[in-house]
């Protein structure tokens, strides 16, 4: 090889390499999306993320780019910046919703299993805004008691509605939970039905503030039932099962002489007046001689023991 071949080498080695690199470099975004995913594939979340940005800053808005973007915010439990993220994504391309709801429902369950309950509801949320008809199966429970636990009573209810459907009614917990969620929205009919479940599914021992909830919820029906217009005797015999639900439980203990009084009032609309007179003459030995209760029962209970022979004169009010 002379000198002029031996300088020519080099030089045309060079030539082709850079040749070569020509025909081979990718694009500067694209590049920096290569480096995201060799971040990401070595666990390095948050190197492959700021890679991933950079190529959505540098212009490459594909959905495939902002798949990864929002893709390494659901691996760092970013649920919002996540959430927004594939929400542009599946404006660009419907193919990627699957995809999306699958990602924040992972999210929602890992979440859940770190009882990170807020975090677990707002990937949910995002889950459900891009599809509403989403099966939440295993989450639903976590969910309920989520919004339980904050006041949330609305948005709870049909939750653990759903729960009931993959046998979270064998819970006495639940159970008693779902019953709450039914008293807190002023339906003590159906509340009833649960707190009473629950306190067959537990120990005596167990079973106090279940008889509170159950003589409460019983007392507010009773009195609501007498107190409608036009009440038929078959309303009147049902106030008084649930009253008598209320005495037998004794509680409230705070209620107990309203609950007499109520009984009282129930059993004379009904015409019973012996039984009437006795009712109120419990809420005397319940209530202190001078407390307000105790002179209304006492003037009920003077009304009918003086008026029954009255009764004749008056068939509207049997019992005075």
């Amino acid at each position: 090889m002379n000198l002029i071949t031996a300088r020519l080498v080099p030089i045309a080695s060079l030539a082709s390499l850079l040749l070569l690199s020509a025909c081979l470099e990718p694009a500067a975004e694209e590049t920096t999306v290569r480096r995201g995913d060799m971040a990401f594939a070595t666990d390095s979340v948050e190197e492959a993320l700021a890679e991933y940005r950079l190529a959505e800053r540098q212009g490459n808005g594909e959905p495939e780019v902002l798949a990864r973007v929002a893709h390494a915010y659901v691996t760092l439990g970013r649920v919002d910046e996540a959430a927004d993220y594939y929400g542009r994504v599946v404006e660009l391309d419907e193919d990627f919703r699957t995809q999306a709801v699958s990602d924040l429902m992972g999210l929602a369950r890992t979440a859940a299993e770190r009882r990170e309950r807020f975090q677990m509801a707002s990937a949910v949320e995002e889950a459900l805004a891009l599809e509403p008809a989403i099966g939440l199966d295993d989450m639903a429970l976590p969910l309920a008691r989520h919004y339980f636990e904050n006041g949330e009573y609305g948005q709870a209810l049909p939750l653990y509605q759903r729960s009931l459907k993959t046998g979270a009614d064998s819970i006495p917990s639940v159970v008693f939970e779902i019953g709450r969620v039914y008293r807190e929205i002023e339906d003590c009919e159906n509340g009833l039905l649960f707190f009473e479940r629950f306190r067959e599914m537990v120990r005596a021992s167990q079973r106090g503030e279940v008889d509170w909830y159950i003589g409460q919820c019983s007392y507010e029906r009773a009195a609501e039932a007498r107190a409608a217009v036009d009440v038929s005797e078959e309303q009147l015999e049902e106030a008084l099962m649930l009253v008598d639900r209320t005495l037998e439980v004794g509680e409230p203990r705070s209620l107990m002489g309203e609950a007499w009084y109520e009984r009282g009032e129930i059993l004379a609309a009904l015409g019973r007046c012996e039984e009437a007179m006795e009712s109120f003459a419990q809420v005397r030995i319940v209530e202190g001689p001078t407390t307000p209760l105790f002179q209304r029962a006492q003037s009920r209970y003077d009304e009918i023991y003086f008026g029954q022979g009255l009764q004749d004169l008056r068939p509207d009010r049997p019992c005075g």
